[in-house]
């Protein structure tokens, strides 16, 4: 069963604040420091508990040593974040109609119902999707409106390690065939 729906919904609600030729003004205000840094934080939180899961449920230590080394880095940036915003006075604030909690509520409820070589598939199909996700909204929404200077350099720092993730779960999902 593939996990991917999180993702298309992360590209979705992020890409759909991205602007139009009429609406660049709206929603370049709509996507403020605060919002970015509530997605941001809650990009890396969901990938910690997705990753969780893997650590105590994939099949094969390769998904399990996956899991753990995405969760580990997840939670580095995470707490980066939450220092600079800290330090930055900002109060992360989540977008008015952010459905991507209830899409992550179901894939962990989907990711939590499978097991042996049907999770360790469905698990790395999410990560592909969901870093792919992260990244083109990164770097085609939320990099373009981010006015904060420490929080752009933060998003630009980690980009490479949410393309190592990306490739490093395709690597193991390649290897595992049809």
């Amino acid at each position: 069963m593939r996990v991917t729906y999180l993702a298309g919904a992360i590209a979705l609600s992020v890409l759909t604040l991205a602007p139009s030729a009429a609406s660049a003004r709206v929603t370049r205000a709509a996507v403020d420091d605060p919002t970015i840094a509530a997605i941001f934080d809650a990009a890396n939180t969901w990938d910690i508990e997705t990753s969780d899961l893997a650590v105590k449920k994939g099949s094969t230590k390769e998904v399990r040593d996956l899991g753990a080394m995405f969760s580990r880095d997840h939670k580095a940036v995470r707490q980066q974040g939450r220092d600079l915003v800290k330090k930055l006075h900002v109060t992360p604030t989540p977008p008015k109609d952010f459905a991507l909690a209830t899409d992550h509520a179901q894939a962990m409820k989907t990711l939590e119902s499978t097991s042996g070589k049907a999770f360790d598939r469905a698990f790395l199909e999410h990560e592909v999707a969901y870093h792919k996700a992260v990244i083109d909204a990164i770097n085609g929404t939320l990099l373009p409106a981010t006015q904060n200077a420490e929080l752009k350099d933060l998003e630009v720092k980690v980009g490479p390690a949410f393309q190592a993730h990306m490739l490093a779960a395709q690597r193991l999902l390649d290897g595992m065939g049809q």
